[in-house]
């Protein structure tokens, strides 16, 4: 048993290796490229991917998942960012954006309303859909990020946040 554990910390230990070897980013070369994964508010889950040449990089993310009828969430954004202190372990990349969230949930008491008095009054599940042009805010520190997005203008919204959406997750630039 203890063997099979230091094997996997051993495999481990190369991957981390690896990943920051190959992870740094040349300060020869003006193109930058980002793949990572984010979780946030409204969209759960998402995966993100960077392209950038200098200081301006183009990020997209997205995810979706369906577990049935009225139960399922999607949600895409992309954004035209101009980073500051790139070839620093921290740096902001402050920009624009625009995004897409949808997301149905079933709502067990309107569904028990509705069979207690044989009729729909009330849709058998809820629904929060979004679109979106907004202003957005990345802080990265040694790959790790937080992005506050600020909409500025709704052009469809159906229970969405108040004021901002937020995600934090990962990205390994390379």
């Amino acid at each position: 048993m203890k063997t099979s554990t230091t094997i996997r910390q051993i495999l481990l230990d190369i991957a981390v290796c690896t990943i920051l070897v190959f992870a740094t980013p040349s300060e020869e070369s003006s193109w930058r490229f980002e793949a990572g994964v984010s979780v946030g508010n409204p969209t759960p889950l998402a995966l993100v991917a960077g392209i950038g040449y200098k200081a301006v990089i183009l990020h997209a993310e997205g995810l979706g998942a369906h577990n049935g009828p009225n139960d399922y969430w999607c949600g895409y954004r992309g954004s035209l960012d101009w980073s500051f202190f790139r070839n620093k372990p921290f740096s902001l990349d402050i920009g624009i954006g625009g995004g897409y969230e949808f997301a149905e949930a079933p709502n067990k008491l309107h569904q028990a309303l509705n069979d207690a008095n044989d009729a729909m009054y009330l849709y058998p599940y809820n629904f929060i859909e979004t679109l979106d042009v907004s202003a957005e805010i990345w802080a990265h520190l040694y790959g790790f990020f937080t992005q506050v997005i600020y909409p500025i203008h709704y052009f469809k919204e159906h229970d969405a946040p108040e004021y901002i959406h937020w995600r934090i997750g990962y990205l390994v630039q390379f």
